[in-house]
Parts: structure tokens; C-alpha cells; sequence
């Protein structure tokens, strides 16, 4: 089993100069670190808490190129979300996969008006496309058996993609960790170090001893998501907000509130949004609500008034309604959306924006999963042009992700790719790491061992 190098000698490899430090160990930090490692920086990134404790573990799990984006117009941002779905699914096969989608459809008018809006999605992708997209009449309530059968005049199949966001952060860590970048979390910036008026690195506390090392870099990079005003103004006291916050909430419930395999896409809510009810590790997701959020938070909590909406807004779609009493759980997380005029955040684009101080600091914000990649490539451009960094070509989109391998749907072991050998030698050794934690849940003391061991688990 690979080892992981220890945390005293990582800790001892932050006092040096790097090329790169990025701070925050999000989608977003972790894309940049592996990029960076990947075009022969000398590259260190520090994570506050656990990797992907805040936003990039509280995501819908899809690899997409946002639906709803065609209605209004943003066909670029859908074209390059599906470029980098491909990239992605290239890159991870352990950890996307393809994932049918129905839009069910009680009104005739629809099928034409959603059926056309979906095959030009699918025309998109090109030669990424992941199936044929097809409009069927009310047969296909068999890609779905708990679809609600009243009145139901047809629907509109079409294919995208879903993925293990917390899995796919580590994986992220541990490729850095490869390429030679140095990958710490609970590790927490507590300042920025200023000479001659620039950004030239920062101090860094270790939250498990206390101990402090000032780092120096070329280029500082804030990917610190929902906190990175925070950062913006450790730098420049005076930076006005750049994020606007939004909070999505999601319940889990039962396979059988789908039945099947294939998810549904609620094309549009009295508030002009997407709903989502999703078949994920043998239950089933449904999100995703969008409020504004005042303040930054890991946990920004929920309100029944969420919870009420989605289940209000699913059932006139499932045979067989839900209520509260069948949610298994509840998991909130904010968006980091770049601040515009738009009046609510649901009308707020997904699209990044990377800004540079007049220090230097470079802050990388808003985006979204699919496009991690070429957010952390666009940073990594943008520092290069602004003379902080030495030319480099980004190789990112033809790399392969730790632990690659033609996997995925063999259970939560197949998550693992060809770390998968790793669990199993560790069974082999011990029986009884075989058990599971609890009943009713598919993880083992194996994988527990194997996080702590090899993926940073503290």
C-alpha cells in the first residue's frame, strides 16, 4: 500500500520558496496545485480544514454543462462545461460515469420545445456526447417507474454525467502530492507577508501543534472559495466584496422514490429554477435550493422552508409523494457566486472570474465543478502573463487523475481505481477490517484505515 508522506516532513517542506502557494483546498485550489505541480512549478497548497469541507463536498455530484444555461443564451459557458466534461471523464473513470436523465413532460407543447432544447445541448458536446438524446411519449415511464403516470404525455431522455465530489478532491490532493507539489490540510493561513508594497507569501499556522512557518512564493493564488473576501481583505483591508453567497440545500431519500437508474430534471420551478432528483449510492439526491446567504460558513445549516420547497416542488413528479418522515438526510453548502447585477443569485453566472490585487494577490471565484480544470488553467495563464511565473504549458487536460483506472460502479471500492488493491491488501492482512461501520451504510474499517494511512485523514 502507497504511504503518504508524514505530516512532520511536510510540515518542515512548507519553510522554503515556491513558485506557487495556493491557499484553499477546495475544487478550485486543488485543480491550480495539480496544474501547477504538472507544468514544473515548485507548488505547496494549505487547506484550512479537510479537503472540500465546504462548497466542493456539497455539490449536486454532476459533471455537466448546465442545462439551464441555454435558455438564456450562454451557449459558450455550455459548450465549455461539456469540453470539460469529457476532459473529466477521461481523466477520472473511476469516479464519473454516465448518468440518463428524463425531463417528464404533461403538457404536448413541451416535448417539441424541450426536446429541441435538448438535442442542441447534445449537439454541444460534439464528439463528447455521451448518447443519443431521444424524445419519447409516455413510455418512458420505464427509464423511471416512480415517475408520476397522470397525465403524463411523454418525455425527454438525454445523458450527462455524475461523480464522487468528496473522492474526486482526494484523488486531486494525492495527484498533486505526486507531481511534487506539497499538499497539507489543517493548515491554516493566518497572514499574508507584504514587501515593497507586493504579496510575496504568507504565514501559515499548523492547527494540530500550533507551530507557525512564514512561506515565500512568486505568485499567491486565494482559491479559497466562499472565503475569499476574507483573504482579499487580509491583503487590501479597503477591497470591496467580490462574491455574492447562495445557499443550496439537498435531501436524500430512498431509491424507491425513482426506481431505476435513470434521473429526472425538473426543467423549471415557480422560481425559475432547476430541480434534480438523482439516483446516488443507492438512494436518491433531490436538490437544489438557492437563497442568499449573509456570511461564509462550512456549515450554513438549512430551514424547514427549504426542505418544504423541494419536497413541494418534486411531487407533482413522483407516483408515490414524499414527505418529511421518508428524508434520510440533509446537507447544505454555499456557492461562491461572482457578484453582478443580477437582483437574486439564482440569475448570478457560474462563470469564474480571476481577479489580481495591487499587491498581487491573485483570488480565482465562482465556476463549478465541471470547469475546475480550466479555471486552474486560465489562473495559472493569467499569473504567467502577468510575469510572476515562467512560461509553461499546461498539460492538465490529457493528464490522468490519481488512481485512474476503468472502474466506477463496482461498489464503493471501485471509487478507489487502483487504489482499490490498497483497501483490499489491508483486509487481506486483517479480517476484521472487512466489517462495517455501521449496518446500514456500505463503508468498512478498511477504508478508514486506508484515509488515515495514505489520503491525509486526521
Amino acid at each position: 500500500m502507497e504511504m503518504m508522506p508524514d505530516r512532520n516532513s511536510l510540515w518542515s517542506s512548507l519553510d522554503g520558496d515556491f513558485d506557487v502557494l495556493v491557499i484553499g483546498g477546495g475544487a478550485t485550489g486543488l485543480g491550480v496545485a495539480v496544474d501547477a505541480a504538472t507544468r514544473g512549478y515548485r507548488t505547496a497548497l494549505v487547506e484550512a480544514g479537510d479537503f472540500a469541507q465546504a462548497t466542493s463536498s456539497r455539490a449536486t455530484k454532476l459533471v455537466h454543462g448546465g442545462v439551464r444555461y441555454l435558455s438564456g443564451g450562454q451557449i459558450h459557458l455550455v459548450r465549455e462545461a461539456l469540453q470539460e466534461r469529457a476532459i473529466l471523464i477521461r481523466a477520472a473513470p473511476h469516479l464519473v460515469r454516465r448518468q440518463a436523465f428524463v425531463v417528464p413532460v404533461y403538457r404536448r407543447w413541451e416535448l417539441p420545445y424541450y426536446g429541441a432544447g435538448l438535442l442542441l445541448y447534445n449537439l454541444l458536446a460534439g464528439s463528447a456526447s455521451l448518447g443519443p438524446t431521444r424524445v419519447m411519449g409516455p413510455q418512458v415511464a420505464q427509464r423511471v417507474p416512480g415517475i408520476a403516470r397522470s397525465g403524463l404525455k411523454g418525455g425527454v431522455v438525454y445523458y450527462d454525467a455524475q461523480f464522487n465530489d468528496a473522492r474526486l478532491a482526494l484523488a486531486l490532493a494525492r495527484t498533486a502530492l505526486d507531481h511534487g507539489a506539497t499538499v497539507m490540510n489543517y493548515v491554516r493561513c493566518v497572514g499574508l507577508v507584504h514587501e515593497g508594497g507586493c504579496v510575496t507569501g504568507a504565514t501559515v499556522r499548523d492547527a494540530e501543534t500550533g507551530s507557525t512557518v512564514t512561506m515565500r512564493a512568486k505568485a499567491v493564488i486565494n482559491a479559497t472559495g466562499i472565503f475569499s473576501d476574507e483573504l482579499r481583505k487580509m491583503d487590501d483591508p479597503a477591497a470591496a466584496p467580490m462574491l455574492a453567497l447562495s445557499r443550496g440545500t439537498h435531501i436524500v431519500v430512498d431509491a424507491d422514490a425513482l426506481g431505476g437508474d435513470a434521473a429526472i430534471i425538473v426543467p423549471k420551478t415557480r422560481d425559475g429554477r432547476v430541480i434534480f432528483a438523482i439516483p446516488w449510492q443507492g438512494r436518491v439526491l433531490i436538490g437544489t435550493t438557492d437563497l442568499a446567504a449573509p456570511a461564509p460558513a462550512v456549515e450554513p445549516g438549512h430551514t424547514e422552508q427549504e426542505v418544504d420547497y423541494l419536497l413541494e416542488q418534486i411531487a407533482p413528479y413522483l407516483e408515490r409523494p414524499i414527505g418529511k418522515s421518508d428524508i434520510l438526510s440533509v446537507f447544505s453548502g454555499l456557492r461562491p457566486l461572482v457578484s453582478g447585477k443580477a437582483a437574486k443569485t439564482s440569475q448570478l453566472s457560474r462563470e469564474h472570474h480571476i481577479e489580481c490585487s495591487a499587491a498581487g494577490l491573485i483570488s480565482i471565484a465562482g465556476g463549478k465543478w465541471t470547469t475546475y480544470r480550466r479555471m486552474a488553467e486560465d489562473t495559472l495563464d493569467f499569473a504567467i502573463h502577468r510575469r510572476m511565473l515562467r512560461a509553461a504549458p499546461c498539460g492538465s487536460s490529457t493528464l490522468k487523475i490519481h488512481g485512474a483506472a476503468e472502474s466506477g460502479t463496482d461498489g464503493v471500492l471501485g471509487e478507489y481505481g487502483s487504489d482499490r488493491a490498497g483497501v483490499e491488501a489491508l483486509i487481506a492482512a486483517d479480517a476484521g477490517l472487512a466489517q462495517r461501520i455501521d449496518r446500514d451504510l456500505p463503508y468498512t474499517w478498511a477504508q478508514v484505515v486506508y484515509a488515515v494511512r495514505s489520503e491525509m485523514a486526521r
